[in-house]
């Protein structure tokens, strides 16, 4: 990954609540975030449900469109101050013309795959106490990086429900 990171020759700042990227537009940039922590949600009926997260040392975009070049549900959100590499698209298409770097890039999109079909494993068949304990297990850091009700949130139950998760 170090070497897609490295593409970036732009940093970018984004304050608490500032959007790095809002429903309609279209995504042309990878995100690596140096610092902070960002949410990726839709609004659904005026109800924000959030898909993802980025925090310290993780890429995130609005995936969907930074692959088809066509406008996002997403809207990207800092949760706290964020620091972030941005890189273009067009210096991954550069990146990518070479076979190892696309090997690379296969990793990388497969591994974003597996952990898209997890989380829809997850909120499609288990109880929150088992989507609770696999988040948790999958990624520890999260309960370090990301305030509660975002957790919550992403886990799709009330703040009160994970806190008594958390207590047992």
């Amino acid at each position: 990954m170090k070497e897609i990171i490295e593409l970036s020759d732009k940093t970018i700042t984004i304050e608490r609540n500032e959007f790095l990227k809002v429903k309609g537009s279209v995504d042309r940039n990878l995100y690596y975030v140096e610092s902070g922590s960002l949410r990726i949600f839709v609004l659904d009926n005026y109800v924000e449900q959030i898909i993802r997260f980025g925090y310290k040392e993780n890429l995130t975009a609005s995936l969907d469109s930074f692959l088809t070049g066509k406008p996002s549900e997403l809207y990207i959100q800092a949760i706290k101050k964020s620091v972030i590499k941005v890189i273009p698209k067009e210096q991954i298409d550069n990146f990518l013309k070479t076979e190892s770097n696309q090997n690379l890039w296969t990793k990388i999109l497969e591994n974003l795959v597996i952990q898209q079909m997890e989380r829809e494993i997850d909120i499609l068949t288990n109880s929150p106490k088992e989507r609770y304990e696999r988040v948790l297990r999958r990624s520890p850091q999260l309960f370090q990086e990301i305030p509660h009700r975002h957790i919550a949130n992403y886990l799709r139950m009330s703040a009160e429900t994970l806190s008594r998760l958390k207590k047992s």
